[in-house]
């Protein structure tokens, strides 16, 4: 159904006259006419009685009359729904106890009346193809140089360097290092069974363990965060690398401890990714809030894959 044709019936309605209907509508009296003809033959009834003094609704057109104001309405809901900032801001952050997590929080906090819808999508390929696809407005990620090229409209902002730490239980070798360089780990076991080959997680893990010799085990099933803190809680020998925003909560009688890892500060690369042609308001907000409080990088001495 037309709804320029619809929304020219109920201006008629309310005007009385085609022609006043056609000034409101800003259209010609000739088009107005057209349309309630069109709409007329379209519905397949009479809709107005024509009078020397005005128009008058027939019986079809009272019956038609509160329906077509909800059509206009229902098509104003749609419009509104996706006009740019009438919709909730659709960010992925891989996980809700890791860093990208914090920095949208830290960005709720100081915009409280921007909405967001938070998904965690898998890996950096299934956020590019949902950005390209429309399905989220942005991905904090790790990616390569090359991921968000300007011929794909994916374009790219390097957000937060996040340090490593060592995570062991209270009984571990390390446990009561104030700091301890990435080389000093080789020949510890470390254990991360969440890793998956081929992510953007696992690569970098991958070239870290190449970079300074380190040995990282993922065997055994991931149960999830839980039942790895217990084993490592437990274990004398067992460590594990966490990022310095991963957010941990453990009884205290587990007594973890969380080591940093410097010399050099090995740093997990996040940048934000979005369509470079995304109009909603709220992704230009989060970008300059994330360019605003992005912290200094540790120092010099910082180690981050060659390919981030």
């Amino acid at each position: 159904m037309d709804l320029d044709a619809v929304r020219t019936f109920v201006a008629v309605a309310d005007a009385g006259r085609f022609q006043e209907a056609a000034d409101r509508l800003a259209v010609t009296q000739q088009a107005v006419s057209k349309r309630i003809a069109a709409l007329e033959k379209d519905l397949g009834a009479r809709l107005f009685t024509r009078a020397p003094r005005g128009t008058r609704l027939t019986i079809d057109g009272q019956a038609f009359l509160p329906h077509a104001r909800e059509l206009l309405r229902a098509a104003e809901r749609a419009a509104a729904s996706v006009r740019p900032g009438s919709r909730a801001l659709r960010v992925d952050v891989i996980g809700r106890r890791l860093a990208p997590a914090e920095l949208l929080r830290a960005f709720h906090r100081t915009h409280p009346d921007t909405e967001l819808d938070v998904v965690t999508l898998f890996d950096a390929d299934a956020a590019l193809a949902a950005i390209r696809s429309g399905t989220i407005d942005a991905s904090f990620r790790a990616v390569p140089r090359s991921a968000g090229q300007p011929s794909d409209g994916i374009t790219s902002m390097r957000v937060y360097d996040e340090p490593i730490q060592l995570l062991t239980g209270p009984d571990h070798r390390l446990a009561a290092a104030r700091a301890v360089e990435p080389a000093a780990l080789a020949g510890h076991r470390i254990w991360m069974p969440g890793l998956v080959t081929g992510t953007e997680w696992g690569t970098y893990y991958d070239d870290l363990a190449a970079a300074f010799g380190l040995t990282i085990e993922v065997t055994g099933p991931d149960f999830g965060t839980d039942p790895l803190l217990d084993t490592i809680a437990d274990s004398p020998s067992l460590a594990t690398l966490v990022g310095e925003l991963t957010r941990f909560v453990w009884p205290a009688d587990q007594d973890l401890r969380r080591i940093p890892v410097r010399g050099p500060t090995p740093v997990y690369p996040h940048s934000l990714i979005w369509r470079a042609d995304n109009p909603h308001p709220a992704l230009g907000a989060l970008r300059d809030h994330l360019h605003a409080t992005r912290p200094e990088p540790p120092g010099a001495g910082v180690w981050a894959p060659s390919w981030a």
